[in-house]
């Protein structure tokens, strides 16, 4: 099974060998910025292919709570991912444990809970994503991460346990408020900003870089620095992505399947402007 050091399939601009890298957690807890791409509605392996090929992104998310995606779609774009050595994980919305084993069956790196609204509600989801004696994972070693069934039961836990990436997003009032007993969770390894629904939390929809909304990330910020975890941001805009670089976000997602189509067309409207 693959893990710990692996191959970036991706020569630099001298055509120097591939870039060796670690794994999207271990690369969080040794400080380095990543720059990751979500797909969700417009999902297809190819864009993950062409996306890993260019060499641009450190990693990648999945989008099951808008896209709708099913195991089989997350199976596709986990391979695909790994085929350029990026690690994914994938958001879902914090409704069942079912859901949360199946990402990890299926490969993936780690799971994001969106729609967070209390530390109770966050510890849950932990012991959704750990075997025990952390959490109450159902022990079934025959997806992806268990070898299919080669890797024996108290190896593949322990390592699972250790490996397993989850993060947690800070996108409600509720969750705002009780950020630092999140932030303080063991097993939540890294905080997520969501700041289109941060902002319709804190009554100014779209207001990411209002006073109050910066006040909500310096919160959030504070309560990673407290205690030792990592944090990132879906990042709308390049200035707003360099405000939360210069707060301490290592984990900055500025675009997805959708952006780039619609950025696409632009580009295409710009070039040819004579046909419109």
């Amino acid at each position: 099974m693959p893990k710990g050091i692996r191959v970036r399939l991706r020569p630099n601009q001298q055509g120097d060998p591939p870039v060796m890298s670690g794994s999207l957690k271990q690369r969080l807890i040794n400080g380095d910025k990543l720059v990751a791409f979500a797909v969700g509605r417009m999902f297809h392996h190819n864009i993950i292919n062409y996306l890993g090929m260019t060499g641009a992104f450190d990693t990648f998310w999945i989008d099951v709570e808008h896209g709708g995606l099913t195991v089989r779609d997350v199976e596709i774009a986990v391979a695909a991912g790994k085929a350029h050595g990026l690690d994914s994980f994938v958001r879902v919305p914090p409704t069942d444990y079912a859901t949360v084993t199946r990402c990890f069956e299926s490969g993936a790196a780690g799971v994001m809970a969106a729609q967070i609204t209390s530390a109770e509600q966050a510890e849950e989801f932990v012991r959704w994503a750990k075997f025990a004696p952390r959490g109450r994972r159902g022990l079934n070693p025959l997806g992806y991460d268990g070898g299919f069934g080669t890797v024996p039961l108290a190896e593949f836990a322990a390592r699972a346990n250790e490996e397993s990436f989850v993060v947690v997003q800070i996108e409600t009032a509720q969750a705002l408020e009780e950020v630092d007993a999140i932030a303080a969770i063991d097993g939540v390894d890294a905080l997520f900003v969501g700041p289109s629904d941060l902002s319709q939390a804190l009554g100014d929809i779209g207001g990411f870089a209002n006073q109050r909304n910066l006040e909500a990330v310096d919160k959030i910020a504070a309560a990673c620095a407290d205690n030792g975890k990592h944090w990132g941001a879906v990042t709308p805009t390049s200035a707003y992505a360099s405000l939360l670089m210069e707060k301490g976000c290592t984990l900055i997602s500025p675009t997805n399947d959708v952006k780039l189509v619609t950025s696409g067309l632009a580009a295409v409207k710009e070039t040819f402007s004579q046909l419109w």
